[in-house]
């Protein structure tokens, strides 16, 4: 086996990783007698008719550096975080059984994918607080997949590439944000009841991969009215008090209506229908205490753009406005649906979950429709490079070849060959037979949660419409019986390594294809991985653990430097204003000052704000708005002062809403900026003239 030969310019400077990390024995701990997650009664048993629970959810701020911090999505070079549309949540909910002492946590993170790492790290801070309450088998993790947020926080070198490296303070912010939302929900648990509602959501999503698509069996496509799944399953989590807990809703589309040159952080369309939805419950972002959560979590969006006018149009006059659209939809029919789950789910919460090589499965002939097959080592094809129709590459577009991209971007040039294995795929990169380590994870973890009668198939994966499909009715065939009536793909969680694509789909080589890296069985692989998860827990029997994946936490480095120290002009101080407010503005006009900061690397003000937007009452001035408010928008750029070039310009902008209050107001700004002399970091404050509103 050959592997291609790449050279990417820039690129090529980018991760040494040094060594393999150690292998760690697996902790097996019991609840009831039982290995948890590996045994038990079966699905029913005890628990059958149940329909108590104890519920509790929590969320807590992720959002990473705000400038200079490469993106994680479209792994664009030119893609450098420089300010904040809005922040960036983890939003946490356990779910606990009392008839079987069983619980799980369910996590949507506003991330582009939830990294390994992040996985060992957050349970690690788990046990350290609960002891073996909470382990990889009973903890969930999932991305929504925002392609907006800034990256260098997976310990794998593939996706580090764009960020030239590991960034610290980001995986930080992350893993100790998911921890505390975590922390959060599982101080808020009390007995409640789970209802539930689905429902259509038409003119949302879009097949961006139609030809793919349609070459899967045309008595298979059939049986569905459409070729993108648009169903949203809600659940309604609501405490016995009568206190509204929260809610998750699952519905299939890729977060990718702010486009490739966008800048400002952002949870793209789930991030805004979750925050117009936690808005009209008064949730509070800066509060410790009991609070409304809505998670707008991801599914099988391996082909759905929400871009439904083809490209990057999402409908809108700019990123902003399509992003608007895509998350108001999707808004209105969740509160449709919370408004209507009057559902109960009935039964006990139960979990099976096993690491698996997945560059080494033997693919059984049941599930390849009649010979036996097996799983590649890692790669990705030429048409990976060339991007998806919502996210082009340096290709041209999907099906492109070495001499196109090398047309488009001169710095790259590569020869392409293809194995056995990989069947039609060119490959460019061969991740997984780099050395000392994988560029890419192989061993990767699957996990089976039921929450009553509802499953949820939790997958490393950007899974396509078809593949969800049919791995949906892989675990459905075994768990129909056992009373489950809903399986949902919970997609992007707990790892990540790519899409997968059905057989038909991978021959395609189209973009979801070609970023298929076990070659064309691995969807065959997950369904054999979880048929034999869905039996075990309807039969209540264990599964073997797997073998545990490498621990790369020591083997990071990275080729950025961070802030060595801010500078402003001596004629003013940092928080100074450079450009301020007009005296007067009308309900609709944006408001815009310039000051004098520091650099948002500094400290990410998690939980905090960049800016405050705020009207006279009285003698007292009341918040109105921050940085994580649809109508702001916190802006950092490098501006050079003599005699050093470490000056800030922060740009904060309000758009004043049309049921603005008449009235006094005016703009703060809250940095932090870091000294040459001592390397400590200080704190400042900045505000505008008081202007009026009209």
């Amino acid at each position: 086996m050959s592997s291609p030969v790449i050279r990417l310019g820039a690129l090529a400077l980018v991760l040494v990783l040094a060594a393999c990390g150690q292998r760690g024995s697996r902790e097996v701990r019991t609840e009831g007698g039982l290995p948890v997650g590996q045994g038990g009664q079966g699905l029913g048993g005890t628990c059958a008719g149940q329909q108590s629970f104890l519920i509790g959810s929590g969320i807590h701020d992720i959002t990473g550096p705000a400038a200079e911090v490469g993106m994680m999505g479209y792994v664009e070079l030119a893609q450098q975080t420089a300010g904040i549309h809005q922040r960036l949540r983890s939003r946490a909910f356990v779910i606990a059984s009392p008839c079987n002492g069983k619980r799980v946590v369910f996590v949507s993170a506003d991330l582009g994918m939830v990294f390994q790492g992040v996985k060992q790290q957050v349970v690690r801070r788990l046990k350290a607080t609960f002891g073996p309450l909470y382990s990889d088998e009973n903890v969930l993790l999932s991305a929504t997949h925002t392609h907006s947020g800034p990256g260098g926080y997976s310990h794998y070198a593939l996706y580090n590439l764009s960020t030239f490296g590991f960034e610290p303070k980001n995986f930080e912010a992350i893993v100790q944000g998911i921890y505390q939302s975590i922390v959060r929900a599982h101080e808020h648990l009390a007995p409640g009841r789970i209802t539930l509602a689905a429902g259509d959501l038409l003119e949302a999503s879009r097949n961006r991969s139609l030809e793919a698509y349609r070459l899967n069996p045309p008595e298979e496509r059939a049986r569905y009215a459409y070729d993108t799944d648009k169903r949203m399953t809600l659940l309604r989590f609501t405490k016995d008090s009568g206190a509204e807990v929260g809610l998750i809703n699952w519905f299939a589309v890729h977060t990718t209506s702010m486009g490739q040159a966008h800048q400002y952080i952002s949870g793209d369309n789930k991030g805004y229908a979750s925050y117009l939805f936690e808005k009209s419950r008064g949730t509070r972002y800066d509060a410790t205490g009991d609070t409304f959560v809505a998670a707008f979590a991801q599914s099988n969006e391996g082909d759905v753009t929400p871009n439904i006018f083809g490209g990057e149009d999402g409908g809108g006059r700019d990123d902003f406005e399509s992003t608007a659209i895509s998350g108001r939809k999707q808004y209105e029919r969740a509160a449709s649906l919370y408004a209507s789950a009057t559902t109960p789910l009935s039964g006990g919460v139960d979990y099976r979950h096993v690491f698996v090589k997945m560059d080494d499965v033997e693919v059984q002939p049941v599930f390849t429709g009649g010979t036996p097959a097996h799983t590649c080592p890692a790669a990705f094809g030429i048409s990976m490079l060339s991007g998806a129709e919502d996210g082009p590459g340096v290709g041209g577009g999907e099906g492109a070849t070495c001499a196109a991209i090398h047309d488009v971007w001169s710095a790259f040039t590569c020869t392409t060959t293809t194995t056995r294995c990989q069947a039609e795929k060119p490959i460019a990169l061969e991740m997984g037979s780099m050395q000392p380590f994988p560029w890419s994870p192989e061993v990767l973890p699957l996990q089976l949660v039921t929450l009553g009668n509802v499953a949820l198939v939790a997958v490393p994966f950007e899974l396509t419409t078809m593949a969800g499909r049919r791995l949906r009715e892989t675990v459905r065939a075994r768990l129909e019986s056992a009373g489950v009536t809903e399986v949902i793909i919970a997609g992007l969680a707990n790892a990540y390594s790519g899409y997968v694509a059905t057989r038909e789909e991978y021959a395609r080589q189209d973009y979801e294809g070609a970023s298929t890296h076990f070659g064309p069985w691995t969807l065959a692989a997950l369904q054999q991985e979880f048929d034999a998860l869905a039996r075990a827990l309807r039969e209540g029997s264990s599964v073997p653990p797997g073998p545990t994946p490498r621990d790369l936490s020591h083997q990071q480095s990275r080729l950025r430097p961070g802030v060595l120290f801010d500078d402003k002009p001596l004629w003013t101080g940092f928080g100074g204003v450079f450009s301020d407010a007009r005296e007067t503005y009308a309900r609709g006009e944006a408001v815009r000052v310039t000051f004098w900061g520091g650099h948002p690397k500094n400290d990410p003000r998690l939980q905090g704000t960049f800016l405050r937007v705020q009207r006279r009452e009285g003698l007292f001035w009341k918040d109105v708005a921050y940085d994580w408010d649809w109508e702001t928008k916190y802006t950092w750029r490098r501006s050079y002062c003599l005699p050093t070039l470490a000056c800030s310009h922060v740009v904060i902008e309000w758009a004043i809403p049309p049921d603005a209050a008449p009235g006094s107001y005016r703009i703060v700004h809250e940095g932090d900026w870091k000294s040459g002399w001592d390397g400590r970091v200080r704190s400042y404050q900045g505000t505008s003239r008081t202007f009026t509103v009209k």
